[in-house]
């Protein structure tokens, strides 16, 4: 039986919006030899590609934190695990829905138009407290790693519709529709290969129009690993990723048509070091954006990470045109004891 608490907070002293407080994960779990039972604020990640997570479906994007889709808010659930020789089986109750946060006005990174939550509205009658559900099956066969769920509930991400605020000024309006999904991933392992595979059916979410589609998406890649990099302990993965939204001119969100390549250096020494470098390129209109990720601890007790970002050649109808000028570097120090 153990106990996992892990507070964040942020504190911003340029948009009040960012500065925040939440438990990522308050969670109790129950280990036995063929199940599991966690109960409380936890974090659930599902997914196995490198730059679009698809069917990570069941904690709530923290938007104010990065435009990356990487944090994510911690989840009230009650999650039962079944082990048996044909697989896991999760099956998870949901029974509180956690809005996604946005930036304010002074913000960044945001789009045109600033996103009022306080007109936020939900499909459901009952709002933040209608019950989801999730139910997955996992697997590991030979050198399949298979994984497919089904889930129903409100959906994490919002569709956003011109309005006004009290000011009359022009604002974005978030609604939270019921969606019903369907989604599995894949990885195959074979040799210095990773083949990779996430792919989904949404019903119920409206597109980039306001309108209803139900669509699918995919996204699949793989990646190739160089060990003992020119005789050093060093290794080099090499990745590509193809993106596809079947909505394509109308999604909601920005990787309908796109492709990514990228490589990691890891240099396997005592003090962690690693890198990332990746370009994603739209294929509709060729916009880049370019991406870096690097990190390494000092001594004991010290570690340092370092991410930058760089839009190129932004096309005005694409959906991060409201990025183009947000070229970012971060260098951050953390401290653990």
């Amino acid at each position: 039986t153990s106990l996992t608490i892990e507070p964040f907070a942020r504190l911003d002293n340029t948009d009040g919006s960012r500065s925040h407080f939440d438990l990522r994960e308050a969670y109790m779990q129950i280990v036995r030899d063929d199940w599991e039972l966690g109960l409380g604020i936890g974090k659930v990640f599902w997914g196995v590609t490198e730059f679009l997570h698809l069917v990570d479906v069941v904690n709530q994007t923290d938007a104010v934190e990065n435009i990356d889709m990487e944090d994510k808010l911690g989840q009230p659930m009650l999650n039962l695990t079944l082990i048996r020789n044909w697989g896991y089986l999760d099956a998870i109750y949901m029974p509180y829905f956690r809005d996604r946060t946005f930036v304010g006005r002074r913000g960044r990174m945001r789009g045109q138009f600033l996103v009022d939550d306080a007109q936020t509205s939900y499909e459901s009658g009952a709002g933040r407290w209608h019950p989801d559900f999730a139910l997955r099956w996992s697997n590991s066969i030979g050198d399949w790693d298979v994984g497919a769920y089904a889930f129903h509930g409100t959906s994490r991400e919002p569709t956003l519709a011109l309005g006004f605020n009290d000011q009359f000024e022009l604002v974005q309006v978030p609604t939270y529709e019921i969606i019903n999904q369907l989604g599995s991933d894949i990885q195959y392992t074979t040799g210095a290969w990773l083949w990779k595979l996430e792919a989904l059916h949404r019903l119920g979410q409206k597109n980039g129009l306001g309108r209803e589609q139900n669509y699918y998406a995919m996204v699949g890649g793989f990646e190739y690993s160089l060990y003992g990099l020119l005789d050093s302990n060093a290794d080099l993965g090499l990745l590509a990723e193809s993106a596809r939204d079947s909505r394509l001119n109308k999604p909601s969100s920005g990787s309908q048509n796109d492709i990514f390549v990228g490589a990691r250096l890891a240099l396997n020494d005592a003090q962690d070091t690693n890198l990332l470098a990746s370009v994603i390129i739209d294929l509709s209109n060729r916009t880049r954006v370019f991406g870096l990720e690097a990190s390494r601890r000092i001594g004991e007790s010290f570690k340092l990470t370092l991410e930058g970002r760089l839009f190129t050649d932004v096309d005005a109808a694409d959906i991060v045109n409201s990025f183009r000028d947000d070229d970012m570097i971060q260098l951050e120090l953390g401290y653990y004891f």
